[in-house]
Order: structure tokens, then sequence, then C-alpha cells
């Protein structure tokens, strides 16, 4: 990792360092890089890494300004992007662009079978109404609004879960295979309706679409349940996928760090109150200060 450089006063005033807000380093201004939209300024290999761990995670599609408080709201342009990350990681960025761009196209849908996940093309007849559509990769023909097998004179099914695996079609899905509800290897997020796939692992699922947290197995929000009290009693007791000892040490993580966050405050709060009038004074005699005319 490259160090800030550090120098005597003197030779500042040639070649001023700057400040990232990242690391909090100095580096001359030839190892910073300015966010076109908003003009915010980090080092450019803070920037690297927070861009290239959002795409390798898949959280966003559109890449914000790392400054929570910039005025602008800025977004990195896709020309900066490609400018500081490998060619793959570029590839992945276009890729889940891509993808939300066909999520919101109300013309295009994915095909719903999991080992095909072509493109569709729909009708334009407004996104509510349900439609007959036949993935010409694949040749399944599913419903529009609900991604299950087409069922002409029937109603959606908001819940029902996709059930068919790889290798399945949809007439050996229908006639000779069906797999609980509970069990299904592909649910759709109950807020953003995504379809989500999973293997194994932890039941508390986070849709990378809209960050949603819910229980794989009764699709319960776990929003604000950060103790996940929720695998305490009902029907989803003791499935959350890890040991009794793992969840009291996870409790008591989330515990100590609210604990700690209310202790420091406890102990800084005297030293702020004590601060305040000090902090106000030397506001009041820089504006005063300012006010002064120029000697003559």
């Amino acid at each position: 990792m490259t160090m800030a450089r550090y120098r005597p006063t003197w030779d500042l005033a040639l070649d001023p360092l700057v400040s990232c807000k990242l690391c909090l380093g100095e580096y001359p201004l030839e190892q910073m890089t300015t966010i076109a939209q908003c003009q915010c300024i980090f080092c450019t290999l803070c920037l690297k890494q927070y861009v290239e761990l959002l795409i390798k995670e898949g959280l966003e599609t559109a890449i914000s300004c790392p400054d929570a408080a910039c005025p602008k709201r800025g977004h990195l342009q896709e020309n900066e992007i490609e400018c500081m990350v490998a060619s793959e990681i570029m590839q992945r960025y276009k890729k889940l662009q891509f993808e939300r761009e066909v999520l919101l196209d109300p013309c295009r849908t994915w095909c719903p079978s999991s080992t095909c996940q072509a493109v569709c093309q729909l009708q334009d007849m407004g996104p509510q109404t349900p439609q007959l559509v036949q993935c010409k990769a694949c040749n399944m023909e599913f419903c529009s609004s609900c991604k299950a097998n087409w069922h002409p004179g029937q109603s959606c099914q908001e819940t029902m879960p996709v059930t068919f695996l790889p290798g399945e079609t949809s007439v050996s899905h229908s006639s000779s295979f069906k797999i609980d509800e509970e069990d299904a290897p592909i649910k759709r997020c109950p807020k953003c309706r995504v379809y989500i796939e999973r293997d194994e692992g932890c039941a508390q699922m986070m849709c990378k679409n809209c960050k949603h947290a819910f229980c794989w197995y009764c699709l319960e929000s776990l929003d604000d349940d950060f103790l996940l009290i929720h695998y305490d009693k009902g029907p989803c007791r003791n499935k959350l996928g890890h040991s009794r000892a793992s969840v009291i040490w996870h409790r008591t993580q989330v515990v100590g760090i609210f604990a700690g966050f209310g202790l420091l405050l406890l102990v800084a709060s005297p030293f702020l109150l004590l601060a305040t009038p000090f902090v106000l004074c030397c506001k009041c005699k820089c504006h005063k200060g300012d006010d002064d005319p120029l000697p003559t």
C-alpha cells in the first residue's frame, strides 16, 4: 500500500499535499483522483479498492461517491471506473448493469429456468397483464407475471416458488416431480421479486438487488431483527443453520457494539459540553478577525 508522503512545511507551497477522506492520508495531487460529477477527491488507491469491492460483491450498479456527506450525491461514470479496475472486474460491472436494465425493462424478462437464464422479449401489454412467454433458447413456456409454468385461465400465485431444478423441463416438473415450497432451491425476494438461488448455508438471506434481509423459509422480514430472535420460536425455530453457540456469540457481539457506542458517548459527553464554549469562542474571534479592516 502506498504510504502518505510528508515533507517540510517550506516545500508544501511548491507542491501541496491533498488529504484523502477515506484513509486520512496526505498525497501529492498526481496520486489523487477527482470524481467528475461531484468534484470530490480521493487518493487513487482508496477509490480503486472501494470500486472493486462494490463490483465484486455485486452491491451496486450505480457506484456513488464514497463520501456520505457528498453535497451533489455524485456517481462515477463508466469511463472513470474502466480506468481504475482490471478488465475482468469491468466485465462483471457491465454484466451487473445489463441485469439491472433487464430487471427494470417492462418489455424484457429473464427465463426463470436456472439452466438457461436467457433474456425473453415481452409484448407491450403492461407489467400487470400476464402473458405467455416462450424462451427461444430452451423453449420453456412461462407466465410473464409470476414466472411459473403458463396457467391459462388461472390467476397468478405470487408466493409460488420456482421449483424446477437443473436438467428439468416444465413438462417433467409438472407431471413427475414436485418440491415442497419450503425447500425450493429458488425463490423470489419478498420485496423486489428478484429471483434468488440458495445452495446451502444460513437461512438469513439478503437480496443483493434491494438489500432486504429475510428468512429463506417463511420469507418474513429480518431487517430489524439484529439478534435473530425470529429463529427462537415459531415454525422457523432452530432452522437458522448455525449452532446455538454461534448464535449466542453473534448476539454478544451485537450487544457489545451497541454497549460500546453507548459507553463511548457517555464518557465523551462531559468533554463535549466543556469544549463547546471554547469552540464557539474561537468561531466568534475568527469572524471578528475577518471583519477587521486591513492595517494601513
